[in-house]
């Protein structure tokens, strides 16, 4: 009887609840959606002041060069790309936009965006080809006429002002920002009420049935805490009365079975204490032993650092020493000390390998570091790495290849400093185990669509080196485990890098595998996500 009733209920709260979810997440896709064409809004009014901020710097900057003054010839192609990459965002956030705005009275707005765009793709295009061969004015020039003829490039394009067309769309785009958030304004006070009105509806039946089930539950409650109260105190011989065939009834008969069989369950209670005594036992001496673990494991780690700290010594002792000896008696032919400073130089190296190692491993939690994460191009990045090994590459005659070209749209987030130091030990193992005279290359590349339909970057470092045996290929991330030819080749290493590349990659969300093949060669493949259209509008605002 209760059953059925309590059932009834339930069905109907369940009932309304799902109603509810529906709602929560219709009004959720509703409100998000709302916001987002807020921000992009926000994002493309932000770009089009960038525009025009970064053109009249470029202009600036032209008047500097005619007027012969000392301009950074670096700063055209900066502005130009500054100018191209932000031209590419409003692109980017105006196919947002019209692809939010879908099904919606706006294409007008949207064919002005997109026409407005492309007479500045026009008019950046026709910079681009006028800057690049600015020069002082020559003596007896007309200077305003030069200025002019320039003027007309930055200010006129197929007959159109764009300093106009800059001015109309960044108050077009301000009052589409307008619009937008007082729409959001409006879709919240929708939600609002909506989620009012539920609630009212939810605690309305939820006060019905807590007055109705308590008026019909109160007197068997009350038989049946009566009940539990006597077993408490030990009066076995109490019973509940039974009177009826609801579920309290049932529940009376199970307490007074119950009752009957008190003693024996308290018999075999005293048999699981004894047996739970005997557990802890175990567990306490399985825990006496893990503590013998952890301390030897401790004692094993102080005395790895401390050989380390002699490897320290050793070669410092030895440039100290080679210093030394250079430096007695009468001076020398260069020659002599050109020996002297390469032996420096080697040993100062070695000195160097062993340090990083242990800062490695004084940083063994690597996977808790906190990453100060922001857009990255891994275009710039590489060409920064690459340039920071040459000297390595010099050192080991090995031939760095070309970087790749910049093409702006590499774009992850990330920690700069993570970053570079995970390239840099993929380039370092690259030049070390490659042979004189061989090439090591870096390599970008867009991968699209992965197993969650995101874009992702793909960057190989591969190099004309040893290789790697087969059976050494799967414990080549193992920490402290080099094989038997790297020992060989490079006896002063301490298989550590690659095991910290790894978990960097892991921290940016992305993997790190290793492609090799013996005697040929060994390619180091990072692939990290590429920051979307929502996280780089984002990121611009």
């Amino acid at each position: 009887m209760f059953r059925r009733r309590l059932t009834l209920v339930l069905v109907l709260f369940a009932s309304v609840v799902a109603l509810a979810a529906v709602l929560a997440a219709a009004s959720l896709v509703v409100t998000e959606r709302q916001v987002l064409r807020g921000r992009v809004a926000s994002d493309i009014a932000t770009g089009f002041i960038q525009l025009s901020a970064q053109k009249q710097r470029l202009r600036t900057w032209v008047a500097q060069v005619q007027q012969g003054a000392n301009a950074d010839l670096g700063m055209r192609s900066e502005l130009l790309a500054a100018m191209q990459g932000t031209l590419q965002r409003l692109k980017v956030l105006a196919a947002q936009a019209a692809d939010l705005d879908a099904g919606q009275d706006a294409p007008a707005e949207h064919r002005q965006r997109q026409d407005t765009l492309a007479l500045l793709d026009q008019s950046v295009a026709a910079l681009d080809r006028a800057v690049r061969d600015v020069q002082p004015l020559a003596k007896g020039v007309d200077a305003d006429q030069a200025w002019r003829e320039l003027s007309r490039v930055f200010d006129l394009v197929e007959g159109h002002d764009i300093r106009r067309l800059i001015a109309e769309s960044i108050v077009r785009e301000a009052a589409a920002v307008q619009r937008e958030r007082v729409a959001a304004d409006s879709t919240l006070a929708w939600v609002r009420w909506l989620w009012l009105a539920s609630a009212a509806m939810l605690a309305a039946g939820a006060v019905s049935a807590a007055i109705h089930f308590g008026r019909a539950l109160r007197r068997p409650l009350e038989q049946l805490s009566d009940g539990a109260r006597a077993l408490q105190q030990g009066q076995l011989s109490h019973r509940i009365p039974e009177s009826g065939d609801d579920e309290f009834s049932e529940v009376a008969r199970s307490v007074n079975a119950l009752a009957a069989e008190l003693e024996q369950h308290r018999a075999r209670e005293s048999a699981d204490r004894q047996r739970l005594e005997e557990l802890v036992a175990a567990r306490t001496r399985e825990l006496a032993e893990a503590l013998g673990s952890l301390r030897q494991a401790d004692s094993q780690r102080r005395r790895l650092f401390a050989d380390i700290s002699h490897e320290l010594r050793t070669p410092t002792t030895a440039i100290r020493g080679e210093a030394e000896i250079t430096l007695r008696g009468v001076d020398k032919p260069p020659a002599e000390y050109k020996d002297a400073l390469a032996r420096i130089v080697v040993t100062a190296r070695q000195l160097g390998h062993v340090i990083d190692d242990l800062l490695a491993m004084a940083r063994s939690d690597i996977d808790s570091l906190s990453l100060v994460r922001e857009p990255v191009d891994m275009d710039e990045l590489a060409h920064e790495a690459l340039a920071q090994a040459t000297a390595l590459a010099h050192v080991h005659d090995v031939v760095l290849a070309a970087p790749p070209a910049r093409t702006g749209r590499h774009l992850v987030s990330g920690d700069p400093m993570r970053l570079r130091q995970l390239v840099m030990v993929l380039l370092d193992n690259a030049l070390r185990y490659a042979r004189p005279g061989g090439e090591v290359s870096l390599d970008l590349r867009h991968a699209a669509g992965g197993k969650d339909g995101s874009d992702s970057l793909v960057l190989t470092v591969a190099d004309q080196g040893i290789g790697i045996p087969a059976d050494e290929l799967p414990r080549v991330f193992d920490r402290h485990f080099r094989g038997a030819e790297a020992r060989r080749r490079s006896p002063d290493g301490s298989g550590l890098g690659l095991n910290i590349a790894r978990q960097l990659a892991q921290a940016h969300g992305g993997r790190l595998e290793l492609r090799s093949t013996e005697g040929v060669g060994t390619r180091a493949i990072v692939t990290l996500p590429l920051l979307d259209a929502a996280d780089l509008g984002a990121a611009v605002a």
